[in-house]
Parts: C-alpha cells; structure tokens; sequence
C-alpha cells in the first residue's frame, strides 16, 4: 500500500493497512478462522454502517475518500480505522465489485443452553439450511415482519458466513440466530405449537394468523428432517394455482416469506 498518495492528516488520523494485515482479514472468510478469533468481515456502505451500534469493531478498512466523507461517523472509531488503495480491499474482499470499506467485528457471545421461550411470540425454526444466499435472505425477512429471534440447528450454515452477512443487507444487528438442537428446543418448550411445511399439509390460505409458534423450515434438498416432523403439530403447505404442473417445490427463502406474511 502506498503511503505518498495520502494527505498528511489522513496518514496522521489514521493507520495504513499492510499486506500482512489484509491477508489476516481476509482469512476470515474461513469458518475456522472466525471462530477461533471470534471475528468476521461485512462488506459495503450499508452492511457496515447498520453493524456498527450493534457489534464491537476491530478494524475498518476504507478509502481515504470514504473516511473524509464518513469522518463524523468514525471519529469514535480512530483507533480502528486503516486506510486501504483498491488492490487492499480486492485481497479482503470476497464481492465482485470491490466495496469502498470494509469491516471487522466481534461476534456476539454464544449461549449452548436450551432456553424457556415466552409464549405469546413466533419463532423460527431453520433445519440444516445450507446456502449462505437463503439464510441471508430469510434473516432479511424476519426483520421485516417483526420475528427477532431464529434456531438454528448446528448443521446450519454459519451466520457470520461473509455471503450471509452480505445478503442480510444489516439485519444482523436486529435479529438474533441461536444454534441448538432443535429437537431438545421444542421439547422443552412444549406448549407452543410447531408449524411445518410439508407437501401433504393444510392449504395455508385456510390457516388463521397465530400469536406464538414455532415455523420450522427444511433444509433444501431434503426438507425437514424425520425426527422433527414427528414434533409438527400444524402441518402447512402452500399450494400452487396450477396444480397439474408446476415446481417440486419452492425456495425456502421464498417460502419463509410466504408463510410469514400469512401467518405474522
């Protein structure tokens, strides 16, 4: 990184970023190395900025051009800020488009501990969801019709995954993912009801809303597992208009946000 290029209150206020410091950062986008450091990475003007109340920063890295336009925003951050050249960013980031600023924050703490749940809220269920786009996109939707808080099983892809953190778009900082045994979770929690969606289920447009459930959501190839179907006390379905010809099934993204939107 060259340092000719930048004013001298720049280079004053602020660090410059390494190589041996991008390379660092960049290893985050490994599972193994998030969780060992306990860190991760959000990239873009948007994800960064919704982060920042909600997670400790490590560091931000950005163009200077970024920092002089944002500096009332990382003045409480000086010590964390490096300024970064094009090729900086491109060794962080894992986007196509190379983002203005990059950032590196503390996960939030973990509890293993199967809670006691109020009773009058709903809640998500996520059965070993795989793709990074999906989870990032569901995590979206719950924000958008009030649902705070998701279990996920273990199985589940990583939250703090840069593709999530990426297409959460901040909803990260307002909804909380836990990862339990989810079988354990609806025992204990026995007197709220599960909803499922199963191909053979009740046509979801003669469902009522409900003020608490579970909604549990399969993963993608093979959908909800044997052992937690046994647990689904309201199976649902959404029905297609053509009922000759059409999908298998639909997206679980796609039909999280169906069944939020008519049950919520």
């Amino acid at each position: 990184m060259s340092k000719n290029v930048l004013p001298l209150k720049i280079v004053m206020a602020y660090k410059i970023l390494s190589k041996t410091k991008a390379k660092e950062i960049r290893s985050l986008s490994a599972k193994k190395a998030r969780d060992e450091k306990a860190l991760f990475i959000a990239e873009g003007e948007k994800s960064v900025i919704d982060l920042l109340g909600s997670f400790d920063v490590e560091a931000i890295i950005c163009y200077q051009e970024w920092a002089e336009r944002h500096s009332d925003l990382l003045h409480r951050f000086e010590p964390q800020v490096f300024i970064s050249d094009k090729r900086g960013l491109e060794i962080i980031s894992s986007l196509n488009s190379i983002p203005p600023v990059v950032a590196v924050f503390k996960k939030w703490g973990v509890s293993e501990n199967i809670p006691l749940l109020e009773k009058d809220r709903i809640y998500l269920l996520l059965d070993e969801i795989q793709d990074p786009g999906n989870l990032g996109t569901i995590i979206r939707t719950c924000d958008w019709f009030g649902i705070y808080d998701i279990f996920a099983s273990p199985e589940t892809v990583d939250i703090y995954n840069p593709k999530v953190v990426q297409a959460t778009m901040g909803s990260l900082s307002r909804v909380r993912v836990h990862y339990l045994n989810l079988e354990d979770l609806i025992r204990k929690n026995s007197e709220i009801p599960v909803i499922g969606t199963l191909l053979n289920g009740n046509p979801l447009n003669e469902f009522k809303k409900i003020s608490s459930c579970f909604l549990l959501m399969g993963n993608e190839g093979r959908g909800i597992s044997e052992k937690l179907k046994q647990l689904i006390t309201i199976p649902l379905t959404i029905p297609p208009v053509n009922k000759n010809n059409h999908p298998d099934s639909l997206n679980v993204a796609i039909a999280t946000a169906v069944v939020l939107s008519h049950i919520v």
